[in-house]
């Protein structure tokens, strides 16, 4: 019986990184892998996978994905393959207030194929803060906040830093998170947050404008995931780039007309326009 896909689930490797300051970071992925076989192929192909893989684990970057794929579509003698990275990436993040050093944990995944599925998508997950706009208008004091997760899909043209999408989001949020804060700093981000609130369908909206107004993208999806601190559940909102009509301007998305806090909730991510 012939076998049309087989492959490799989370195959946990040891992978350097290039960052955009040049370094190579050390950095443990999780990899998934498949390839359609042709007819008469051999189905094992976890000796072939491993030892292409360990020619380039010593330095990552879209172009030794790109060989990799080329290089295991030939060894395999596959009519496609696809391949995934997922690994944490780290950066060193400033205190806002007190400057205190940390490293800052982002998740990041290569994944692409060549064959029947061709192209490169970057993904990164950045943590966020979110807090509620209606919290905030019915209530004397305070408003409920929480951390949430944006996770950004994106194909380009040419090269683009993985710190550059992070930062891209952490500005489209109520407010950073980072991994250590003094009492100023706390003050701060309390304050940033309170007077900058935002549910998911505001972030998602923020991220996609800013991903619009980058030439360099020629497709990207976003999610926003609101672990709420009031509720059981999760507040979610989604985007996709392929989905989007034309509405002029791209800055008709989030200005003065957007749709009031008050209504966003109502599950239409785009305002209307008036009639």
């Amino acid at each position: 019986m012939h076998i049309q896909t087989v492959g490799l689930r989370g195959l946990k490797t040891p992978i350097r990184v290039k960052e955009k300051g040049g370094k190579l970071q050390s950095t443990i992925a999780t990899i998934s892998m498949q390839a359609r076989l042709q007819d008469g192929s051999r189905d094992n192909c976890v000796e072939t996978f491993t030892s292409i893989l360990n020619n380039y684990l010593g330095e990552l970057s879209v172009t030794s994905f790109s060989t990799i794929l080329a290089r295991l579509k030939e060894g395999l003698q596959a009519k496609s393959v696809r391949l995934e990275m997922t690994f944490p990436y780290f950066l060193d993040k400033k205190a806002p207030v007190s400057d205190t050093h940390s490293l800052m944990e982002y998740t990041c995944t290569f994944s692409g194929g060549i064959g029947d599925d061709e192209g490169f998508i970057l993904t990164v997950g950045v943590p966020v803060t979110t807090l509620c706009p209606c919290s905030k208008e019915i209530s004397a004091g305070g408003a409920h906040n929480q951390r949430a997760e944006v996770t950004l899909n994106v194909k380009f043209k040419n090269f683009i830093w993985v710190e550059d999408l992070i930062t891209m989001i952490e500005r489209s949020a109520s407010c950073e998170v980072y991994a250590l804060l003094k009492r100023p700093d706390e003050k701060f981000v309390t304050e940033k947050a309170f007077n900058n609130p935002m549910f998911v369908e505001d972030v998602v909206r923020k991220v996609a404008v800013s991903a619009l107004a980058n030439p360099n993208i020629i497709w990207f999806s976003a999610g926003v995931e609101s672990f709420e601190s009031i509720h059981k559940h999760s507040a979610y909102a989604y985007v996709d780039s392929d989905e989007l009509p034309p509405v002029g301007p791209r800055e008709s998305w989030w200005g003065p007309r957007r749709r009031p806090a008050h209504c966003a909730r109502s599950g239409r991510l785009r305002r209307e326009e008036p009639a």
